[in-house]
């Protein structure tokens, strides 16, 4: 990185440590819900855009780091940071448990493997009354924004790092070739199938962390809200968006598009899903790899309209 760029970095990273003394509560929850989104899209990163594994199911990851923290808090009266602990518990025992079998599959057969595993893991809790049932639980209320914005960034800025060090590893070069190519990344002597376990555990770590952080912030949580799909979706087009195996493109796709939904959400209610899928669609087709690499070929001076026009002519559109 240039020293402009460090500079740069720098000064970000101070309007962010500073933003619940100046923001007011709006701007400061918006923070926090951006934040996390950045950590789930970070987490989403490594087994998707390292590993090369368009992973459905780490929004199951999400969902097991909110119920260990709502279970620990509510049912067995354990401090927060406990039911972090537990959560993420959950979340590695799934991933040992079900990495195995299930990265196994490669292509789209993972992807809906995946999608499957989110309902599963909801009828499941549904069905536990530990959990709630379908009624859920209701966490101690804790009106503290700071608080929960300064667990945010923290989290943001070590799944960050994780990836950052996944660049100049050899555990991140492993998962690399294994995304280029598996077969001769195997042949090369990399364990392919434990690389994969342990980015999708990484990966469910980060997710279960950030959606342990949620439910005590929202202090609500049932099987629907924690399992979503639709929050899987999001991270994987906010990873996309930014830049997929990349550092930091995870996190500015997060933040850029919270901008615009909140933006879309506030000034035009009643078309705002429209405008944001119109939004994701164009930007998908004109740069599908991301904000970073059009960043890069600006930098370069490599970005022209052919670029585009090449990107249009390849979805065939």
């Amino acid at each position: 990185m240039k020293a402009w760029q460090w500079i740069a970095m720098a000064i970000a990273l101070a309007v962010l440590a500073s933003l619940p003394w100046w923001g007011s509560d709006v701007t400061v929850q918006f923070a926090i819900n951006a934040l996390l989104l950045a950590v789930l899209a970070q987490g989403w990163n490594i087994i998707g855009g390292y590993t090369g594994y368009a992973s459905f199911g780490n929004s199951v990851f999400y969902g097991l780091g909110s119920y260990g923290v709502a279970i620990a808090m509510v049912q067995w009266h354990l401090p927060f940071a406990v039911g972090l602990l537990f959560g993420v518990a959950l979340a590695v025992a799934f991933a040992l448990l079900l990495g195995v079998p299930v990265l196994r599959l490669r292509g789209h057969y993972f992807a809906i493997a995946t999608l499957a595993l989110a309902g599963v893991m909801a009828a499941i809790v549904s069905n536990i009354p530990l959990a709630g049932q379908n009624i859920g639980l209701v966490l101690p209320p804790l009106n503290d924004d700071r608080l929960f914005y300064g667990l945010a960034l923290g989290l943001m800025l070590v799944s960050t790092a994780v990836v950052w060090w996944l660049t100049r590893s050899r555990f991140g070069f492993g998962l690399i070739a294994i995304r280029e190519n598996e077969d001769g990344a195997a042949v090369m002597g990399v364990n392919t199938t434990l690389y994969k376990v342990l980015a999708f555990t990484l990966s469910g770590v980060l997710s279960s962390l950030a959606g342990g952080i949620h439910a005590y912030w929202i202090t609500f949580l049932d099987p629907e809200s924690a399992f979503d799909i639709g929050l899987n979706v999001k991270m994987i087009i906010m990873a996309v968006f930014g830049g997929a195996g990349t550092v930091l493109g995870p996190v500015i796709g997060a933040f850029t598009l919270s901008a615009i939904s909140e933006w879309l959400s506030s000034e035009v209610t009643s078309i705002a899903t429209l405008f944001f899928g119109v939004v994701i669609i164009a930007a998908v087709v004109l740069m599908p790899h991301g904000l970073m690499d059009l960043a890069r070929r600006a930098r370069l001076g490599t970005l022209t309209w052919r670029y585009l026009g090449e990107n249009v002519r390849a979805n065939k559109l």
